[in-house]
């Protein structure tokens, strides 16, 4: 089974291609690893974190560098029940982020202060998928 933690070069290149001066929401779907796997020598690489407790140390330290990107979650909801397709939901977090531009979106990624933080989420997720959508006003 293929798994998907970063973005690939290739869509990550189409991201960049469509407008950057324009909102957008990032729908967010993520499976935990049953226990964190952080890199050789990082402070929490022996402590016996959940995927769970990992990714909830991601959102804690990134607060500051969603800040000043202007991000925020929009939405975020805790899975009941599938009406209409396949009975099994596999994602354990399921949320939109906004952000006022995609040019704000790729600030954040690029701000010295993210590479940091977003060891956290390598080693918390063992699936996700991270979904550009345009905002539409209805």
């Amino acid at each position: 089974m293929t798994t998907y933690i970063d973005p690939s070069r290739e869509n990550f290149d189409h991201f960049k291609s469509l407008p950057r001066d324009t909102p957008v929401h990032m729908l967010n779907l993520v499976r935990f690893k049953p226990l964190a796997t952080y890199p050789d020598g990082h402070e929490l690489a022996d402590k016996g974190l959940t995927g769970a407790e990992a990714y909830a140390e991601y959102f804690r330290t990134i607060q500051p560098v969603l800040d000043r990107a202007g991000g925020k979650i929009a939405w975020k909801g805790g899975f009941e029940a599938m009406v209409t397709g396949p009975a099994e939901w596999e994602w354990d977090e399921t949320f939109v982020m906004s952000y006022p531009s995609a040019a704000a979106f790729m600030g954040m990624v690029k701000d010295p202060d993210y590479a940091p933080v977003v060891v956290h989420r390598q080693a918390a997720v063992e699936d996700s998928r991270l979904v550009r959508f345009a905002p539409i006003e209805e």
